[in-house]
């Protein structure tokens, strides 16, 4: 009864939400680097912290510090929605956040490698919102990645509260009912896509924390490859990488005219589902040969990003002709 509960609550919370955007005009209007073509009520990624809302209660209150920082962000999030913030105003909060998730698990590291791990987390945090850019990608991606750690936390091994998990994947579910279209009815916005990067990021410390397993790096590796490469080819194309643009991977499947948003978003699915269960065969390996199977694993999707790359600049290059 509380997940029939739970899941009619937030098919609600997004009916009325849905009303309440029409109604003030939360919308996002396509620009130059919009994947879409037609206006479309965003910040719909709330029903992912409503998700976190309902459990944090329904829990007897089990993570505050990831409750308290995801509310932080969420809230920012959802302004930045409404009218775009400063850099300088933003990154404070995600800095906040993410050391409140280093806290809620409980991890200490001398100062100098708390503070690079909070860059990376940061620098997740920023990636992961950069890749939700066409419609399905965040939903699809997090179905993968939550659906399998569910099915590992219920018939594996216990690492972290299951309803936690199963909370944000009945969030994700009512919001693909609205996403997971060729014309989305609403996106997720930044309150949508920062808050699960925030929950992702203590799923992913969670389970790295519980079993000592660097394979969890794979958990979030496609998303990271894409990101990584990305920014490292547009430092070799001399482009200001703080700068709008249109060179994630995905946005050249779409651009090719080949590729809908939800069959680019369903590969994304399908590769993330190879490195889950990569890591579903080795995280109780040695320390060095998880190591070995992580690097070998970030290597081959740098090649195949590489590949891809190549294939749809040479694509976009060759003249049509008519027969």
């Amino acid at each position: 009864m509380l997940y029939i509960t739970v899941f009619i609550l937030l098919i609600i919370s997004s009916v009325v939400y849905l009303k309440i955007a029409a109604k003030f005009n939360i919308i996002d209007k396509p620009n130059h680097r919009s994947s879409h073509t037609q206006i479309t009520i965003r910040g719909g990624g709330v029903l992912f912290y409503i998700g976190l809302l309902i459990f944090f209660i329904s829990s007897g209150f089990q993570y505050p510090y990831l409750f308290i920082g995801v509310t932080l962000i969420a809230g920012l999030s959802f302004v930045d929605d409404l009218k775009p913030l400063p850099p300088s105003l933003r990154l404070p909060f995600q800095f906040t956040a993410a050391i409140l998730v280093l806290v809620e698990i409980g991890q200490v590291f001398p100062l100098l490698g708390m503070a690079l791990l909070l860059i990376v987390a940061v620098g997740f945090i920023n990636a992961f919102n950069f890749m939700d850019g066409i419609n399905g990608i965040t939903g699809f991606y997090t179905l993968a990645v939550f659906g399998f750690l569910s099915y590992f936390n219920t018939f594996i091994e216990e690492f972290i509260h299951p309803d936690l998990l199963l909370f944000i994947l009945m969030s994700v579910l009512v919001f693909g009912f609205y996403n997971f279209r060729k014309k989305a009815l609403f996106f997720a916005g930044d309150v949508g896509s920062i808050s699960l990067a925030v929950i992702f990021l203590f799923v992913v410390l969670s389970f790295y924390d519980h079993f000592t397993a660097p394979v969890a790096v794979l958990l979030v590796s496609v998303y990271g490859a894409d990101s990584v490469m990305t920014i490292i080819r547009r430092i070799l194309m001399k482009e200001k990488i703080t700068e709008a643009h249109r060179h994630h991977l995905y946005q050249l499947f779409v651009d090719s005219q080949k590729h809908s948003h939800i069959a680019t978003s369903f590969y994304y699915f399908m590769m993330q589902l190879v490195m889950c269960a990569v890591v579903y065969f080795s995280f109780r390996s040695s320390m060095e040969l998880q190591i070995v199977i992580s690097i070998c694993s970030l290597f081959i999707l740098a090649v195949i990003y590489l590949m891809l790359v190549r294939y749809f600049l040479n694509l976009s290059r060759t003249p049509i002709t008519n027969a």
